[in-house]
């Protein structure tokens, strides 16, 4: 079977959320000098560099907040099949998929 230690984080995982941080800085020093450049007003520059760093970073996070996998996405992803008590060849019958395998999505809409 496989074992159900932690796995370490890869490089790209653990330098995700600096790359993140990154990009907002580089979106935010772009509209900073652009203000600067326009108005002349260091005051005003710095001001629009705060407002756009934040609500790009929040706006990154909210994307990537969406494609985070679910658990039965991130089963399918290792490549991990039902053992016992799967929805394919369980017992009982309930929720069974008349042996079409795949991953198991919840219990469904409930019947009132």
């Amino acid at each position: 079977m496989t074992s159900q230690e932690p796995t370490k984080p890869t490089r790209r995982e653990i330098l995700k959320p600096v790359e993140l941080v990154v990009i907002s800085a580089i979106l935010a020093v772009f509209v900073g000098l652009t203000v600067l450049l326009s108005t002349r007003q260091p005051l005003l520059a710095v001001i629009f560099f705060g407002i756009a760093f934040i609500v790009s970073l929040v706006v990154i996070a909210m994307f990537t907040l969406t494609f985070k996998p679910n658990a039965a996405e991130q089963q399918e992803m290792r490549g991990e099949g039902g053992g016992s008590g799967s929805v394919d060849g369980g017992a009982g019958g309930t929720g069974g998929t008349g042996g079409v395998s795949g991953p198991y999505l919840g219990p469904g809409p409930k019947g009132h």
